[in-house]
């Protein structure tokens, strides 16, 4: 199980630094996230199975999000989640 939870957690890690579009290249990204630039790809094609529109903007020297998109993990109350 924890194994899941590590892979999550990389997940977000990942999301947010797409988000702030400060990643860097793939193989600062993956040093910096403490993985091989093979399993930070291995990740990112998870993430596109998950249909996040993830992709590599040359111009930016970071991975990007082509469209806004949300991640979330986890259980909530459905009688407080706003439609």
């Amino acid at each position: 199980m924890n194994i899941i939870l590590k892979q999550i957690e990389l997940i977000q890690r990942i999301d947010r630094l797409v988000r702030m579009q400060a990643t860097g290249p793939a193989e600062d990204f993956a040093y910096r996230l403490g993985v091989s630039k093979t399993k930070l790809y291995r990740i990112i094609s998870v993430m596109k199975q998950l249909d996040a529109p993830i992709m590599y903007d040359f111009k930016a020297q970071s991975f990007v999000y082509e469209k806004a998109v949300g991640f979330r993990v986890g259980f909530f109350d459905k009688n407080q989640v706003s439609a």
